[in-house]
């Protein structure tokens, strides 16, 4: 009986999560994921995925759309309640990032993996997936960027960009909870996440920031002839 594509397609998926996660995502070949998927066909992965962005894209697939249904769920609840009190809306919108990835420590199918995964994608850009997230403003990411934009100074938002470093703290914490032992309840952990990233959206720019900001603007600025313009990235 002929293999099912599907379920082909399902255990190399399984398999590269597990791998990618455990090992990096650079650091394992296509033909070990192959082999772990227990595909005699040498050419199983490139004939569903082509390569290894076509798989991580498929990883990404897997477990966005609950990820993406679960947040815009929230942020309508955050945008229904009118205007909010800062901290308070600083807190309901640093939970509407936190908790739909935070479900999926108790995902027992790759859900944990998922997040090891992020967390390694979160620092390169050059996947062709997360392009398209970036650049689709009806990515639940982007509208919580929208969102949280006004409660910050605009130092913050376009200089310093203290809605990546929430985003980053965000999957850096989820990828080391969901490298330890599973089983775990995780409320409390989630909470106090949401505690922090809620404080890193809070945190004011101190006088010394902004001098040492402006004191890179002027020195680029001489580098380039007068056209710096400046980030804290």
């Amino acid at each position: 009986m002929p293999p099912n594509p599907e379920t082909t397609g399902k255990r190399l998926v399984a398999a590269a999560e597990r791998l990618f996660a455990e090992r990096g995502i650079d650091g394992v070949s296509l033909r070990e994921i192959n082999t772990a998927a227990g595909q005699r066909n040498s050419t199983a992965l490139q004939y569903h995925f082509g390569d290894r962005a076509g798989l991580l894209t498929a990883v990404l697939a897997k477990h966005h759309p609950e990820i993406e249904a679960r947040r815009h769920q929230l942020l309508d609840e955050y945008e229904s309640r009118g205007e909010l009190p800062a901290a308070e809306a600083r807190r309901t919108l640093a939970a509407a990032l936190v908790r739909p990835m935070a479900t999926k420590l108790a995902d027992s199918d790759g859900g944990r993996a998922y997040l090891r995964i992020m967390e390694q994608l979160v620092h390169r850009g050059d996947l062709p997936a997360l392009r398209a997230v970036q650049g689709d403003p009806g990515q639940s990411i982007n509208r919580w960027r929208e969102l949280v934009a006004p409660l910050l100074p605009e130092i913050a938002v376009r200089r310093l960009h203290q809605r990546f470093m929430a985003i980053r703290v965000t999957y850096v914490e989820l990828a080391r909870r969901a490298a330890g032992p599973e089983g775990k309840d995780d409320r409390l952990f989630t909470s106090h996440l949401i505690d922090v990233v809620s404080a890193v959206l809070a945190t004011e720019v101190s006088e010394e920031t902004a001098r040492l900001l402006g004191e890179r603007d002027r020195e680029r600025g001489r580098a380039d002839g007068g056209n710096g313009t400046g980030d804290a990235r």
